[in-house]
């Protein structure tokens, strides 16, 4: 079932692809996102928060056929390739899981472990023979004993294997008291960049263009009761600043009253997982 429905979703991201040329490209390599950049039109990664689809190595080969070039190993809970943030005991990956992992570094697909459990997180800095990547998440030294969050130890074994971590902008993921501000969130940016360099550092907002809290009232709080209570999540999820289309403009202006320079902060803003996929992509 989870392979057809993943199956669907690959379809209709090319169709909608194919349906508006003139606006959308999907990225398959790293000159896909310097076309996106030099025609102006809006680039399309494709990827999953899971990988239960994938049923075996061939199943890897045939999504990244498909334009899928990230795909998170787990979500919150188990798997059978490893374990989530959220669930009881963490086990690491498995025999069936490193297989997957191989055939995703095989073909250039990303792996992504944003919200795997601690052990499994570490195992796939271990198993993989590429850089893995954290999207979007946040730093458990900041926020302690949140499961969404990782670890200085997790941090700097994905700096050593060359990934690169996205920051979460949800506020139960950046501070663990109110209010949270957006010196909150550049607390994490800078975090990262202190233990592991501002190379491996990126914004993973994990918020569409007007953040969550806009959001009709039940689908957010259906949204919010599809996780554990260690979630934590409190009256309003999104962080001032950072809940608008222009927030990149209120980072940037807040990277800079930091002391951060033109290249540190385009490094950021995308730079460094612009050279972290071309590397996973061989492109």
């Amino acid at each position: 079932m989870l392979f057809r429905s993943v199956l669907a979703y690959m379809t209709a991201c090319n169709g909608l692809i194919a349906e508006f040329p003139d606006l959308l490209i999907r990225v398959d390599s790293a000159a896909d996102l310097e076309r996106v950049r030099s025609e102006g039109r809006l680039g399309i990664i494709p990827g999953v928060q899971n990988s239960e689809h994938f049923r075996g190595p061939e199943d890897v080969e045939r999504f990244h056929q498909l334009g899928q070039r990230v795909s998170q190993l787990t979500y919150n809970a188990q798997n059978l390739i490893g374990a989530g943030a959220t669930e009881r005991v963490d086990g690491g990956i498995s025999d069936f899981g490193a297989g997957i992992v191989a055939a995703m570094n095989k073909v250039g697909m990303a792996a992504d472990v944003s919200h795997c459990g601690d052990r499994t997180t570490l195992d796939a800095f271990e198993i993989s023979t590429q850089p893995v990547l954290v999207t979007h998440s946040s730093c458990r030294t900041l926020v302690p004993g949140h499961p969404r969050c990782k670890t200085d130890e997790a941090i700097k074994a994905m700096a050593r294997r060359g990934g690169v971590m996205g920051i979460a902008a949800l506020r139960n993921f950046v501070s663990p008291r109110e209010p949270v501000t957006l010196d909150d969130y550049i607390d994490h940016v800078e975090h990262v960049a202190r233990i592991a360099g501002i190379e491996h550092v990126g914004i993973g907002s994990d918020a569409d263009l007007h953040g969550y809290d806009d959001l009709p009232a039940p689908l957010l709080e259906w949204l919010k009761g599809r996780n554990k209570s260690s979630y934590g999540f409190r009256d309003r999820v999104d962080i001032p600043g950072l809940d608008h289309p222009k927030k990149v403009f209120d980072l940037v202006e807040g990277l800079i009253r930091r002391g951060y320079g033109d290249e540190q902060i385009r490094a950021v803003l995308g730079g460094n997982f612009r050279r972290v996929l071309a590397e996973i992509w061989r492109s």
